[in-house]
C-alpha cells in the first residue's frame, strides 16, 4: 500500500511542475520571449495546454474576471498541496 501512495504522490508532485511549466511558458509567450511559429515550441506549448486545461477550466469557470489576471494555476496548486498533504498526513499514517 505505501508504494500506491508513493506513486501518487510522486503523480501530483510532477503534475505540480507541470502547472508551473505552463504557466511560464504562457508569460514566455504572451511576451514575446519565444516564437510560437517554431514547431518545436508549438508543440511543447500544445502539450502543456492539454495537459493542465483540463484541470484549470473549472477553476477560471468559477473565478470572477480579474482583468486580465489568471490566478487558476495558483489555486490549483494549492489544492495539489493541500491533497498531497492529506496523503501523506493523514491516510499514510492511517494506512501503515
Amino acid at each position: 500500500m505505501l508504494a500506491l501512495i508513493q506513486t501518487i504522490v510522486l503523480a501530483i508532485d510532477i503534475y505540480w511542475w507541470l502547472i508551473i511549466a505552463s504557466a511560464i511558458f504562457s508569460w514566455l509567450f504572451a511576451f514575446n520571449v519565444i516564437n510560437g511559429r517554431n514547431q518545436f515550441v508549438a508543440t511543447i506549448g500544445d502539450f502543456l495546454y492539454r495537459v493542465t486545461e483540463p484541470a484549470l477550466r473549472p477553476i477560471r469557470r468559477v473565478m470572477p474576471d480579474l482583468g486580465g489576471i489568471d490566478i487558476s494555476p495558483i489555486i490549483l496548486l494549492l489544492a495539489l498541496f493541500f491533497l498531497r498533504q492529506f496523503i501523506l498526513t493523514t491516510i499514510a499514517p492511517a494506512l501503515i
